[in-house]
């Protein structure tokens, strides 16, 4: 995991629009409270998370590669226009 944040990292230095869909992306994946609990910090719940990478790679271990991760992020904002 630290691994794809280091990735991930190399890669919005690169090409910091890719930000947006990002964090779009990943307010929509959000705990919810997680202004209740400690870190204070608005990120996925690590189960879901899991799930999510299982269900996009087959294997919930992995470790997405930051162009993977910012196309399912356009992909998804993509997928919400007209709704």
């Amino acid at each position: 995991m630290r691994s794809s944040t280091i990735d991930l990292a190399k890669y919005l230095v690169r090409r910091p629009l890719a930000v947006f869909p990002l964090a779009r992306a990943g307010w929509r994946l959000r705990r919810r409270g997680w202004w209740h609990h400690a870190p204070f910090i608005p990120l996925a719940p690590r189960d879901y998370w899991s799930f999510r990478v299982m269900t996009a790679t087959g294997d919930g271990e992995i470790s997405p590669r930051a162009e993977e991760m910012v196309q399912a992020a356009r992909w998804a904002a993509r997928q919400r226009i007209g709704r």
